[in-house]
């Protein structure tokens, strides 16, 4: 059965003919990892991992804490150079690109950030348009309104003068994430982009990933651990456990209660989400549930 997501792609895709009998075309896509073997020292974290992440999707990779979903995150977006195997960038190992052309072409929100002390929220978020600066190009009014769009996008328009160090954690991701968005990438790689964040925010920023996802500009990757929030926005999960990739595909067709007890060690149920009718998980217990049945 083919994807949802390579279905739209194909049927979006502009072909030679209109005909009912032209072939639809398949999208390659923009990120991949290929054989990739992942780690900080002596013993690596993953080996030979292949993952794909689809044109125009909202990826989400899910596993427990240690699994090496952030080491993945990391050498997708080239902080990490992999001891083994590529990261594909549009179709080239990313490590052909010079660094301002990855950056044209990836944003990072990354775990965990430090902001210089005393900066505004304004010019850290500024921060974000290095890449579109050169000698022969300066601050403009293009930049200026990529910042200003950044900032409401995110809901944060109004600390702008604020400084970093005044902020709660929670308002602290937020201008982060607007740093990301100032950037202008068509891809977006997110490692934890809830952390720190109340309900309320956590939906936020999430409702914001997916009017991305669905504008059709952009592809976002993120790192999620509310399992039944990455069902519901997610188009595409890649699902990790011990450093190796277990399932990767459309929510609706790889989740069941067998994939979360296999990757989390936790029984439970799967229903249809009330909501949206994706998978819905509510555990039946903890780990020495399963052990002592």
């Amino acid at each position: 059965m083919t994807p949802p997501h390579r279905q739209a792609a194909a049927a979006s895709a502009p072909g030679p003919s209109t005909r009912a009998t032209s072939l639809p075309r398949v999208v390659d896509p923009p990120l991949a990892g290929r054989d990739l073997t992942l780690g900080y020292g002596a013993v690596p974290v993953s080996e030979h991992l292949d993952v794909e992440v689809p044109d125009g999707s909202f990826t989400a990779i899910i596993g427990p804490n240690a699994c090496g979903k952030s080491t993945l995150l990391r050498a997708l977006s080239r902080l990490l150079d992999p001891e083994g195997g590529t990261v594909v960038l549009d179709g080239h190992d990313i490590r052909d690109f010079p660094s301002r052309q990855v950056a044209r072409r990836l944003g990072l929100l990354p775990q965990s950030s430090v902001s210089p002390q005393g900066i505004t929220v304004h010019d850290l978020v500024a921060r974000g348009r290095f890449p579109h600066q050169s000698l022969l190009r300066q601050w403009s009014p293009e930049d200026e309104r990529a910042v200003a769009h950044a900032l409401e996008a995110t809901g944060v328009a109004d600390l702008s003068a604020r400084r970093m160090d005044e902020l709660s954690g929670g308002q602290r991701q937020r201008v982060w994430l607007s740093l990301v968005l100032a950037q202008e990438t068509p891809l977006l790689l997110l490692d934890e982009p809830t952390t720190f964040l109340d309900l309320t925010h956590q939906l936020e920023v999430l409702d914001l990933c997916r009017r991305l996802h669905e504008s059709g500009t952009y592809t976002l990757v993120a790192v999620l651990h509310d399992l039944n929030l990455a069902f519901r926005y997610a188009s595409h999960l890649i699902v990790m456990k011990q450093g190796r990739v277990v399932a990767q595909g459309h929510p609706t067709e790889i989740v069941d209660a067998a994939l979360v007890e296999e990757v989390y060690d936790v029984p439970c149920l799967c229903l249809p989400d009330p909501v949206t009718g994706r998978p819905w998980i509510i555990p039946t217990g903890g780990p020495d549930t399963r052990r002592n049945a």
